[in-house]
């Protein structure tokens, strides 16, 4: 009998493939954490081998923290530093973060999650970054 959800219950990540690591520059996995998308790096880390004392913690990144930061990102990949307030309220729309993750796929955009200062950058490393989660 296979294992794991079949149909309507399949687990989707919609941003699967997109996001990297800022510490290593691994791609960030797929992981499914309290009923909700989500990314991790465990910095190469498998259970095979003893971990490095000196290896970064693992990182989590869930879905839903990053999906609201895509405007953001539209408005800096777009290069437009004085967008009107319609434009920026269209791309959280459901159709329009599709059509733009779509985007980023078509054109091998990665987003670098770096979580010493909980950032969320498009493209190269000098590119301007979004914050990602809340103060603690």
């Amino acid at each position: 009998m296979p294992r794991g959800p079949a149909g309507p219950a399949a687990r989707r990540y919609l941003l699967a493939g997109l996001l990297t690591c800022g510490q290593c520059g691994r791609r960030l996995e797929s992981a499914w954490s309290n009923g909700r998308a989500a990314y991790r790096c465990r910095h190469g880390y498998c259970s095979a081998t003893v971990p490095d004392p000196a290896r970064p913690k693992n990182i989590y990144l869930r879905e839903d923290q990053v999906l609201p930061h895509l405007a953001a990102l539209s408005i800096l990949l777009s290069g437009d530093k004085t967008p009107d307030r319609a434009g920026q309220a269209g791309v959280t729309a459901p159709a329009e973060t599709a059509a733009l993750i779509d985007q980023l796929r078509a054109t091998g955009t990665v987003l670098t999650y770096d979580p010493r200062d909980r950032t969320l950058r498009a493209g190269d490393h000098d590119a301007l970054s979004v914050t990602i989660g809340e103060d603690r």
